[in-house]
This record gives structure tokens, C-alpha cells and sequence, in this order.
């Protein structure tokens, strides 16, 4: 009982601070969208696809690493192989983040210039390569955190970031934005170096601090074959993350410069770029986060009950989950597409964010059953699936934005971010039927939704029209409230109260699926 209760009291502190930080960006990136406008939005935007790139290469694999040797170390009684392991770890860490800093250092300019297609993106990877080896170090403590079940300094140190990134870009930007894009850029982009820092920095005091209470003074010892355990793990992981983002950044650098081919403006498909990844997106992903405790609370007992071959168990977790994520999906995608201009309007004053809200929210099912069924696969020990549907992923969009966008410029990436997300569901989908022997029951997680949401939506709209609510905002909230109410009342009514019932007690499932 002791350790459910720490248990569900991590995953409510995740819950809660996920919930609050993803808040607290989403509102931050519209006061920074506000201050350098879309073609700002679009030269950070690309500036962070090579910068994520190197993040990968420094991080990838050292917290898989330290998190799963630690847990291995952690079950044995000899305290000074522990430390010695982990001492392994962080030296190897160390040195990934520094190669991953120094070649985004030497390469900024040359980058910038031939790959990015926009010089004055080197200045700011310039700035950010030295937080590279601080967030490979960081990386493998939150590792150890990991293994340790301790989520206490992971989310004081996540706090602290984001609360210096925001106080920093509000000093220095301003001043920046007067001198132009490339300055403002560099300033929200030096808020987020420093914030990295001072992050990482807390996150290893807290590091250093735990050794020392669990093992004490106990000698370091590092035993024979620790090298190869470390990379077993690391180099598979790495070299997996590794290409999946170098074939993103190529989409991602590949997206302006067809926009360009079709637009006839460096400026105009900067802020295109800008407008969908660096505002739209986060509006569409933002509620993903209500879905992170379920898969938190479910996916260890997927993983169990694969291992230990409990057919019907597995079949109502995975039904669970399904359940719970197209529900959610249809409401939170149905909510956007209905107040699809409303918010682009209120957010950032624009028509254009609404657009893109209108054409992708319908297929937002697809992105968060896409991400769920990704988390379920690798429960169920579809690391290498997942990896191969990703990398075919990726090349078929590079495919489609070659293809399409020089043609049809922004509509053709539109038509290309549907069609991958609804190919990477099914994909997802058919695989975890043929693994885990389940039937997909259609109707009761796709059609149901759609169709219960479709009634609240019509009844709801027809009371706001009754009582003649007009303007954005009370348009916002009132239908938000009306629809998603009559909605979540239907849900519950015709099944989903005892799947809730079920996963808040943590009632084993009996024998149907959900």
C-alpha cells in the first residue's frame, strides 16, 4: 500500500507541474509570437531543429543508459558499483555533450549558410552549443532520479528553468526586438541557454546530494564489462534517436525552403513556417498533457501483463487506453476545430493560426493515437517497430514536401501532416492488434466518439445561438463548457464511467475488454 501511494502521489506531482509548465510555454511562446511576429517564429523554429539535432546526439542515449543501469546497480547490496557505474555514465555523458557542442560551434556558420539556408540563424546556435555538455550531464542525472522513483528534483529543476527562461527573455527581449529579427531570436534562444545551465546545475546538486546519503562513503568500483553494458544500451538508442531527428531536421529545413520555391519570398515562408510549427502546433499538442497520466498509471501494467501472458488483462488495459485517448482526442480536437478562428484571433491576432487550427484539429486523433500507440508498442517490446514506423514516417513526408509543397506551397504540407498521422495510427493500431492478439472494436473507440461529439456540438451551438452569445471570448468559454459538458455526460453514460472507475482504483480488469 506504501508504495501505491508514492506511487500515485508521483504521477499527481507530474500531473499537476506537466500541466503547469506546459501552460506556462504554450502562454510564453504567444507573448514571444507577439514580439517578433511569424517570421521571427519561423527563424527560431529553424534555429531549434538543428539545435534538437545536437540535443539528440548529447542525450539520446545517456539517460536510457543511467536510468536502467542504476536500477540494476540499485538491486545490489555492493553500494561502490553503483557509484562507479554512474561515475562511467557521467564521464561518457560529459564527453558526448562537448563532441555534440564543439561540432555546433565550428559548424554554426557553414550550417546556417548551406542548411538552414538563413545566416542569420549561426549566431544563435553560436550561443547555444555550450549548454550541450550541462545538458548531457543533466540528462543522465534525471536518469538516476528515474531509476531512484524520485520525481522531487527533476520537476523543482524543470520549475526553475522555465521560471529563469521567462524572467530572462522579458528583460532582454525587448531591447533586442528594436535591432531586428536576428537579435530577437538570439535573445529568446540565450534565455533558454542560461535557463539550461542553472537547470542542470540544481538537478546535479541534488545528484551529488542523494549519493551521497545512499551510498555514503563507500569507495567507487567499477566492475569488469561496465564499458560494454553501457554501450549494449546506449548505441542502439542512440544511433535509432540519432537518425529519427537528423530525418526530421531535414523535413523541418526542407518545409521553408519549398515554401520559398512556391512563394517567391524568404520573408513570407519564414512566417508560414513560423506560423504552423512555431504557433498552431502548440495550441494542437497542448492538451496531449491531460494524457500523460494515463499512460504514467497504465503502460507498467501493459508491460507486466505481456510478460506474464495475461491475455484477457492486456486486452481491457489496451481497450483502456484506447478508450480514454480517442475520447479525449475527439473532444479536444472537436473543441479546436469549432473555435479554430476564435483562438487564432485571441491568441495571436491572426486568421491565418485559425486556419491551420480548422484543417488539422479534425485529424488530432490521429497525433495522439499515433503517440499513444507508439508509448503502448513499447511496452510491449515493439521497440524495433516503432523505429521502422518512424523512419518510414519521416522519409515518405520528405518524400510528399518535395513533391507537393513547390506546388502547392503550405496546402501541400497541410495535406502531408494528415496523411501521416493518419497512416502512423493505423500503422500503430494494426501492429498492437497482431502483438498483443486484440480485436480493435471500431465503433466503440472511433465511431462512438465522433458521433456523440457531433450531437453535443450541434445541440450546444444551437443553445448558444438561443441564448445569443456573440464575441470571441464568450463564444470560447460558453461553448467550451456547454459542448464539452453535454459531451463528457453522453461518455459516461453509454460506458466510460466504469473504465474511469476502474483505472481510479486501480481495480484489476475482469475478463471484457473496455
Amino acid at each position: 500500500m506504501g508504495r501505491l501511494k508514492t506511487y500515485l502521489k508521483n504521477v499527481a506531482i507530474l500531473t499537476v507541474t506537466g500541466l503547469g509548465l506546459r501552460a506556462a510555454g504554450m502562454f510564453f511562446r504567444v507573448y514571444i509570437a507577439a514580439r517578433i511576429g511569424a517570421e521571427g517564429m519561423g527563424l527560431y523554429q529553424l534555429i531549434f531543429t538543428l539545435y534538437s539535432l545536437c540535443i539528440t546526439v548529447a542525450t539520446a542515449g545517456v539517460s536510457v543508459a543511467a536510468t536502467r543501469l542504476a536500477a540494476e546497480e540499485l538491486a545490489r547490496p555492493q553500494p561502490g558499483r553503483a557509484k562507479g557505474v554512474l561515475g562511467r555514465v557521467m564521464a561518457l555523458a560529459l564527453a558526448f555533450g562537448f563532441a555534440a557542442g564543439v561540432v555546433q560551434l565550428v559548424l554554426a556558420w557553414p550550417a546556417a549558410r548551406y542548411w538552414l539556408g538563413d545566416i542569420r540563424a549561426a549566431p544563435s546556435l553560436a550561443l547555444l552549443a555550450p549548454s550541450l555538455p550541462f545538458m548531457a550531464v543533466g540528462s543522465a542525472a534525471r536518469g538516476y532520479f528515474f531509476a531512484r522513483r524520485k520525481v522531487g528534483p527533476n520537476v523543482v529543476s524543470q520549475i526553475f528553468e522555465q521560471i529563469i527562461r521567462i524572467v530572462l527573455v522579458l528583460l532582454i527581449l525587448p531591447g533586442a526586438v528594436q535591432r531586428g529579427v536576428q537579435y530577437a531570436c538570439a535573445a529568446v534562444l540565450v534565455g533558454s541557454m542560461v535557463s539550461e545551465v542553472v537547470s542542470t546545475l540544481l538537478v546535479m546538486w541534488y545528484y551529488r546530494r542523494d549519493l551521497n546519503r545512499t551510498f555514503g562513503d563507500a569507495p567507487a568500483q567499477v566492475p569488469k564489462g561496465t564499458s560494454g553494458r553501457i554501450w549494449r544500451i546506449l548505441a542502439p538508442v542512440e544511433g535509432g534517436r540519432c537518425l529519427d531527428s537528423a530525418l526530421h531536421t531535414v523535413e523541418n529545413t526542407l518545409v521553408p525552403a519549398c515554401l520559398l520555391a512556391f512563394l517567391g519570398s524568404r520573408e513570407e515562408s519564414l512566417a508560414q513556417f513560423g506560423a504552423l510549427k512555431g504557433m498552431a502546433m502548440p495550441i494542437l499538442l497542448f492538451p496531449f498533457s491531460f494524457l500523460t497520466p494515463l499512460a504514467t498509471l497504465l503502460m507498467p501494467e501493459v508491460t507486466e501483463a505481456h510478460i506474464l501472458g495475461r491475455q484477457k488483462t492486456l486486452e481491457t488495459l489496451v481497450g483502456r487506453i484506447m478508450l480514454f485517448t480517442t475520447t479525449f482526442s475527439v473532444l479536444a480536437g472537436g473543441l479546436i476545430a469549432l473555435y479554430a478562428y476564435p483562438l487564432g484571433r485571441i491568441l495571436y491576432h491572426d486568421e491565418t493560426i485559425g486556419f491551420y487550427l480548422a484543417v488539422l484539429a479534425p485529424v488530432l486523433p490521429g497525433m495522439y493515437l499515433d503517440a499513444m500507440g507508439d508509448s503502448i508498442l513499447k511496452g510491449l517490446g515493439e521497440e524495433v517497430a516503432t523505429f521502422r514506423y518512424s523512419i518510414w514516417d519521416s522519409l515518405i513526408r520528405i518524400g510528399l514536401v518535395i513533391l507537393l509543397m513547390p506546388r502547392m506551397g503550405m496546402k501541400g504540407f497541410l495535406f502531408v501532416m494528415i496523411c501521416s498521422n493518419v497512416l502512423s495510427a493505423l500503422l500503430n493500431i494494426f501492429r498492437i492488434e497482431k502483438v498483443a492478439r486484440i480485436r480493435t472494436r471500431w465503433y466503440r473507440w472511433f465511431v462512438q466518439p465522433a458521433l456523440i461529439f457531433l450531437i453535443s456540438a450541434v445541440l450546444g451551438q444551437g443553445a448558444l445561438r438561443l441564448v445569443g452569445v456573440s464575441g470571441d471570448w464568450p463564444q470560447l468559454l460558453l461553448g467550451c463548457v456547454v459542448t464539452g459538458g453535454l459531451y463528457c455526460l453522453l461518455m459516461l453514460r453509454f460506458g466510460l464511467w466504469d473504465a474511469v472507475q476502474a483505472i481510479l482504483t486501480r481495480r484489476k480488469p475482469a475478463g471484457s475488454a473496455a
